[in-house]
């Protein structure tokens, strides 16, 4: 289990596969210097609730890594994260099983225009 660190220190336990969707997640949008919210539900071992961070380029943010490896990344779900911050609820952190299903209803989704 790692943490996400945010601001000036305070620690969020992420597990590591997790997380390192999150931090390419993301860098994509900090590098781009957008801001947005990156939200999460979290587990009943630690009491239930909801997390919602404001994230920004001028914000410190740290990843720690419990483990050394790094994990193979599941293009499906970095593509699930990317498109979820577009809502007005920003970037929903869901399971890795729920981003195929997120993609999909994507791709049939009516487009404007």
């Amino acid at each position: 289990m790692g943490q996400l660190i945010y601001g000036e220190g305070t620690a969020y336990d992420m597990d590591d596969r997790t997380m390192s969707h999150v931090r390419v997640a993301v860098g994509v949008r900090l590098r781009r210097q957008e801001a947005f919210y990156l939200s999460w539900t979290n587990s009943h071992a630690i009491g239930s609730g909801r997390v919602s961070l404001w994230l920004s380029p001028s914000i410190p943010l740290q990843f720690r890594f419990n483990g050394s490896r790094s994990v193979e990344l599941n293009r499906d779900w970095l593509r699930a994260l990317d498109a979820s911050a577009f809502n007005e609820g920003g970037m929903i952190v869901m399971p890795e099983s729920e981003a195929p299903t997120y993609v999909r209803l994507l791709e049939t989704a009516p487009t404007a225009g």
